[in-house]
């Protein structure tokens, strides 16, 4: 008896410690989750490394446009980093060409296992963070960089046949190629019909009579501060409310690696929302971060990569992909409802071949879930719960 009171009197001292350290918890790894679920993920599974290769959940229709009641449903898709081509600063053959060649020289092939979400959706939006330019010259300021990233104008045609209709090209690759890069990927975008926002040009996308502006910032390397550049987001989402109906604004912000967002980050998330965005999209971590329901928008901190040829063996290559709908009427926001598709941003286990691919085995589900609820602990207004299909 005085054996099992010792064992207990232990178990609740431990819990108790673990409940009052809640609030100081630093970041969780997806490597940690995975080891507290006892699923690791590193290539040696006895599933074939290919098993996910085409393999995508039963994905739910998308809502009629129209509703009986005349609201109208859009429907919006959103994923992370898309960094295609080669990084100009290794010779040789990049990896990201080498996997194309194995694809038969095929660009389309890194949205393959996703295209038909892309497909059903009204909007889809990515980040595209890199240059298109058949031609470059590497700016002064810009030639002790360690990735330069740079794609033909040709890989256009990876957002064009697959139903991307927009991308946000305020970040950090976007200028690795100095004025001329930019001009080049702005031009290439038009002449595909792609959407395109950065700080100086909102993206304008109309579906069903309803106008969808796009906003984009960035906050590394800026000559203004977080509080000043609230403001200025402040000015034009008021702006764009003058002639849209819906306000997505996206932030390239934080810090690499990082699972959580920083203060700053989560000041500017909420001051949009304050502002009237409708919804809030963040990148550049690499890594997924939690999504907070704050005054009845959401704000996505970090979709993390999407197809990512940076890295052929990065040490974190899950990611997810968001979608939400709204449900307009008379022009204004009767409902919005979420879910995310978890994803690995490769087909393969063993390395990135760079072909984001929706995960099929739960407890890799269960990953992505379970990291992304720990690291909203620290979060006033995160959701509770990640919903994987249409409630």
């Amino acid at each position: 008896m005085k054996k099992f009171f010792f064992l207990f009197l232990c178990l609740t001292l431990t819990f108790c410690c673990v409940v009052s350290a809640l609030e100081d918890e630093p970041d969780v790894s997806f490597a940690e989750i995975e080891h507290l679920i006892g699923q690791p993920d590193d290539g040696e599974n006895a599933v074939s490394p290919e098993t996910e290769n085409s393999i995508a959940q039963p994905l739910t229709t998308p809502a009629p446009q129209l509703e009986a009641d005349g609201s109208t449903v859009i429907t919006i898709t959103a994923v992370g980093d898309v960094t295609i081509g080669r990084n100009v600063q290794h010779n040789g053959t990049s990896i990201f060409e080498k996997e194309l060649k194995k694809q038969n020289d095929d660009i389309n092939f890194i949205f393959r296992n996703v295209k038909d979400v892309f497909a059903q959706d009204h909007l889809t939006i990515v980040n595209f963070e890199g240059v298109l330019a058949d031609e470059y010259k590497i700016p002064s300021n810009k030639r002790n960089n360690s990735y330069l990233f740079l794609a033909p104008t040709s890989y256009v045609e990876a957002l064009t046949n697959n139903s991307v209709e927009a991308v946000t090209m305020e970040n950090n690759h976007v200028g690795d190629f100095g004025d001329e890069g930019i001009a080049s990927t702005i031009a290439t975008m038009e002449e595909a019909g792609i959407v395109w926002s950065n700080k100086g040009n909102m993206g304008v996308y109309e579906v069903q009579g309803i106008k969808i502006g796009m906003l984009s910032y960035q906050t590394l390397n800026q000559p203004i501060s977080s509080e000043e550049l609230k403001h200025v987001v402040d000015a034009d989402i008021k702006n764009a409310r003058k002639t849209c109906d819906l306000i997505i604004v996206s932030f390239h912000w934080g810090d690499e690696l990082d699972y959580a967002p920083k203060s700053n980050q989560v000041m500017l998330g909420r001051a949009a929302i304050d502002s009237g965005a409708d919804l809030v999209l963040g990148h550049h971590s690499h890594r997924i971060n939690p999504i907070e329901y704050y005054n009845g928008k959401y704000i996505v901190y970090s979709l993390a990569n999407c197809s990512f040829a940076g890295n052929n063996k990065p040490s974190d290559m899950y990611t997810f992909i968001f979608q939400t709908r709204f449900k307009m009427q008379h022009g204004e926001i009767i409902s919005n409802t979420f879910r995310i598709i978890p994803c690995r941003i490769s087909s393969r286990k063993d390395y990135n071949d760079f072909a984001i691919t929706p995960l099929t085995d739960s407890s890799n589900i269960k990953t992505v879930l379970d990291t992304l609820e720990k690291n909203g602990r620290k979060l006033d207004y995160a959701v509770t719960r990640y919903p994987l299909d249409w409630e």
